[in-house]
């Protein structure tokens, strides 16, 4: 077995998810988005920050990234997609939990919470089971909508929409590729990793609402 096609899908995602956009948007405004708010590098920080438009771009470029490395790990392992993407969406995340190019600046490992990136890598992989998708993008805006916790609605729509991927691979429903519980168990399993402190201040009723500015 050729072990170089996986090992240069997993380095190349992972710089792609290691790109600092939230600390590079701070930084266009003479900010370091590590030393305000929960010092988080994602976009809830920089809604927080430097307000909702700018929250908003790097959700966006944020989720790009997860999108870009599963096309870029289909492109390199064309023979195997659904392993290839795998590889590339769980990568991606680790690139921007943990992100490297952000330890060159900073001098310590760290990075965002993983929400956006995994969102952009859940959107391409489960394209073909569109209602899933769906679903837990609509159950997030409406938690959001209604409690104006994005950690919460994070939470909730990634707890929902593993279960729901498991049950349908479990029950071999919709031919979802059974690789992919891989995916979906370590990535829904990082991103709560990386919000045990927002699950904490959620049990104890001091986590900031969207909207709260950053101190």
């Amino acid at each position: 077995m050729n072990v170089l096609p996986p090992l240069a899908t997993f380095l190349m995602c992972y710089i792609i998810g290691s790109f600092p956009t939230a600390y590079l948007i701070g930084r266009l405004h003479r900010i370091n988005i590590f030393e305000v708010g929960s010092g988080n590098m994602g976009a809830n920080n920089v809604t927080r920050a430097l307000g909702v438009k700018w929250g908003v771009l790097v959700w966006m470029l944020d989720s790009g990234k997860g999108v870009l490395a599963v096309l870029l790990a289909r492109l390199i392992m064309p023979w195997d997609p659904w392993a290839a993407s795998v590889i590339g969406a769980i990568a991606v995340v680790i690139g921007h939990n943990w992100s490297l190019l952000a330890a060159l600046v900073t001098g310590t490992l760290r990075g965002g919470k993983g929400a956006a990136t995994a969102g952009g890598t859940w959107i391409i992989m489960m394209a073909p089971w569109w209602y899933i998708v769906v679903i837990t993008i609509t159950l997030w805006g409406l938690i959001v909508l209604i409690t104006r916790y994005v950690s919460l609605a994070v939470l909730v729509s990634v707890a929902i929409g593993t279960i729901w991927a498991l049950l349908l691979i479990g029950g071999g429903a919709a031919n979802v590729p059974p690789v992919y519980v891989f995916y979906i168990v370590l990535v829904a399993l990082m991103i709560y990793v990386r919000h045990w402190k927002n699950i904490q201040s959620l049990l104890a009723g001091r986590e900031r609402r969207l909207g709260e500015r950053a101190k």
